[in-house]
């Protein structure tokens, strides 16, 4: 795979403290990706799966904050795996990068060395557009990368279940509209629930929640105040840029 075989662009994250590349044209990382790293807690020494990693922000992001993390990818897509490969490299980050369906069963995950139970922390950002709700794309990668079915966010937080420990926490993305698609797929398993909404800006409604939840957890259900991306100028607020250099963790990451 070369960059003239693959139209590619090489991106800074984290205030340049990774320079990633990802395909110039279909599905790209951005604030999505860097802010479901910031909400996700770690410890050194921890097994960390990012699910559905694409070119691998997320996990890498998480890595590059967290040194010794024992860092997997798993991306369906062999060219975006091979390019989390070569960022994981190119960034002298370690990582194991498995290219497998999020949904297979835990046969196939077991076969990739992701056995039940043996993960401290699972972080995802899944397809989460309603495709009878949003236009599909025609770039094939792309409406993989984007759109859900009925039963995605369920399938995808079943394999988080799955492969965590007792007690390992699973963070994840997804639109603010469907929280009560989280919050029923979530009810099997998990608890201690806490919860970010994002706003683009303080006058509209939250169009993206952060949700981090406890396997096993008992804990009552936490709402935090929310995260305001721009102020009513159109602007990041300073809170958000430091997040998006890489210089702060959101709540949800508080071990």
């Amino acid at each position: 795979m070369t960059d003239h075989v693959l139209e590619l662009t090489e991106d800074a994250f984290l205030g340049g403290q990774l320079r990633l590349k990802q395909l110039k044209s279909g599905h790209r990382a951005g604030h999505d990706a860097v802010l479901l790293a910031a909400a996700t807690a770690a410890r050194p020494g921890d097994r960390l799966v990012d699910l559905g990693a694409g070119v691998g922000v997320a996990g890498l992001s998480v890595a590059r904050r967290v040194a010794g993390v024992d860092l997997v990818l798993v991306e369906i897509d062999t060219v975006l795996a091979g390019l989390a490969r070569a960022n994981a490299e190119a960034n002298a980050i370690q990582a194991d990068v498995i290219v497998l369906d999020v949904e297979a069963d835990a046969t196939a995950f077991a076969a990739a060395g992701l056995l039940p139970d043996s993960v401290d922390a699972v972080l995802m950002n899944p397809p989460f557009n309603d495709p009878a709700r949003h236009r599909v794309s025609p770039d094939a990668a792309r409406g993989t990368a984007h759109m859900a079915t009925a039963t995605t966010l369920s399938k995808w937080i079943h394999a988080g279940r799955r492969i965590l420990k007792s007690k390992g926490a699973l963070t994840l993305i997804w639109r603010a509209d469907g929280i009560a698609e989280v919050l029923s797929a979530l009810d099997h398993g998990f608890g201690s629930l806490q919860v970010l909404p994002v706003h683009g800006d303080a006058r509209g409604p939250a169009n993206r929640i952060l949700v981090r939840a406890t396997k096993g957890g008992r804990a009552p259900t936490q709402i935090h105040p929310a995260l305001i991306l721009n102020d009513e100028q159109g602007q990041p607020h300073r809170r958000v840029q430091e997040i998006l250099a890489g210089k702060g963790t959101l709540p949800l990451a508080n071990l």
